[in-house]
């Protein structure tokens, strides 16, 4: 078995390798190293067209692999759950609501979310307040039922962008930097509504509790 023999085996078993990788780097970076054997491969061995097709897909697999690349380290440098508007203005709609405006109605279909650029707003359900700087409806669009969750309504004058579900939808599966963001603020929200519920039942118990029975809770305590 000549050398030339052998870099046609080396080339054909990462051709085999790429079939058996189940994420894109690592398949991009094995498909590379498939094009360099079988382009040097075909050379030494006078195959042209094997030699030609593999010039021609090592740029196509370095290209891919940048763009994955760019893509994965992208989403790895988002630490924050924020959702910078400027991106997607050209997308939105911007509403003015007055003190006392109900934005969204619990049990009412979700059919667009909302940044509040300014004011404040109120989630009755669990009496959280949510000042400016907020993603609001996120949950409800994304759901299965596209039910919204929650009533909100205005404390303030308010100042919101709207996003539709169509486009909102549209950015999730074009864009994965919004994408992750959107995952990782409904996440975040439902973490804290469950917390802040938590606490109310809390408060709820030991209000209802009998004085001796605080007085026990507060010797366990101690």
């Amino acid at each position: 078995m000549t050398w030339i023999d052998l870099l046609g085996y080396a080339a054909s078993a990462t051709v085999l390798a790429t079939f058996c990788m189940s994420t894109m780097i690592p398949l991009r970076v094995t498909a590379l190293v498939s094009n360099i054997l079988f382009s040097a491969f075909g050379a030494w061995a006078h195959i042209y067209p094997v030699m030609i097709l593999h010039l021609i897909l090592l740029p196509v697999n370095s290209a891919r692999l940048v763009q994955i690349w760019h893509l994965v380290r992208g989403i790895t440098n988002t630490q924050s759950t924020d959702i910078s508007i400027e991106n997607f203005l050209p997308f939105m709609e911007h509403r003015r609501f007055r003190a006392g405006d109900t934005l969204t109605r619990k049990g009412e279909r979700a059919d667009r979310l909302f940044c509040l650029v300014h004011g404040q707003v109120k989630v009755v359900e669990i009496n959280k307040t949510i000042s400016s700087g907020t993603v609001l409806g996120e949950i409800g669009v994304f759901a299965r039922d596209q039910m919204r969750m929650a009533t909100v309504v205005c404390l303030t004058d308010c100042q919101v962008y709207e996003l539709t579900e169509r486009k909102a939808k549209e950015l999730y599966f074009q864009d994965p930097s919004f994408g992750y963001a959107v995952l990782q603020i409904i996440i975040a929200r439902l973490v804290e509504n469950l917390s802040v519920v938590e606490d109310s039942r809390e408060a709820a118990s030991i209000k209802s509790a009998t004085p001796a029975q605080r007085g026990s809770a507060a010797v366990l305590s101690g």
